[in-house]
């Protein structure tokens, strides 16, 4: 398959706009993405969490597996690898995370938009891996990028595992987080998220991976941030260095 620009163009700009417009709405109406603590009392089309982040996070994982196998050419050790980085972090979410969580129902509706931004992301990381990427790869800066992301990995894992034992199954009430990066920031599993894709990006070193990073980051860091004025606000003794965000700075 040849390598289609002008879909890779428009699917880059979709998120290299779209990201900070939701960025801003978010940040400067105090709305927040609904679902977690914040989903509201009157959404009547609430599914099981586990079977919907499995369902909403699979295409990431799927879309770039179908396309490596409808492939004939070969895709070359370096960009096989940092394709499969993407893959396995949806991997785990997908399955690992997906089984694992405890949150609460979740609004059909975010699923759905969850379900077709993982598809179209899916398709515009594993066609330009596949079929637009330069066959050779900085191995400096891909060695740099690849730390990150495992670096940042690491984070999110230990920082969900670190939210899902502050509370025994069928709790609903909220705690402070403690340990690991949450010593640092409210939002621990959000900055190691972001800072896998920050690695991704330095790594894959292209539009589409820096779209990615720059879309993730102005979702899920407003998330950040509102937790972490819940936090705030839901415990006078909460720890008054703790950022939202970024360790010293946000």
């Amino acid at each position: 398959m040849e390598c289609r620009e002008n879909l890779v163009q428009w699917l880059c700009w979709s998120l290299l706009l779209g990201g900070p417009l939701v960025c801003w709405g978010l940040l400067t109406t105090e709305r927040r993405t609904l679902y977690g603590r914040y989903t509201r009392s009157e959404d009547r089309c609430l599914v099981n969490t586990k079977l919907v982040w499995m369902i909403q996070e699979v295409p990431s994982l799927l879309v770039p597996l179908l396309l490596l196998l409808s492939t004939e050419s070969r895709a070359g050790v370096g960009r096989s690898l940092l394709l499969g980085t993407f893959c396995l972090h949806y991997f785990h979410r997908s399955f690992i995370y997906a089984w694992r969580t405890r949150g609460r129902p979740f609004p059909v509706h975010i699923a759905v938009k969850s379900f077709i931004f993982c598809g179209m992301n899916g398709l515009l990381q594993g066609h330009y891996q596949l079929h637009c990427a330069p066959s050779w790869q900085n191995p400096v800066r891909m060695a740099v990028g690849l730390l990150l992301f495992f670096a940042g990995l690491i984070i999110n894992i230990h920082s969900d595992h670190l939210l899902r034992s502050l509370r025994k199954p069928g709790e609903v009430h909220y705690r402070i987080p403690r340990g690991g990066m949450f010593e640092f920031v409210s939002g621990a599993n959000y900055f190691g998220e972001i800072l896998e894709w920050f690695g991704y990006a330095v790594a894959v070193w292209s539009l589409p991976a820096a779209a990615f990073f720059l879309f993730t980051s102005c979702t899920i860091g407003p998330r950040a941030i509102h937790h972490h004025r819940f936090y705030q606000q839901q415990f006078k003794d909460y720890p008054q260095s703790r950022r939202a965000l970024i360790p010293f700075l946000l």
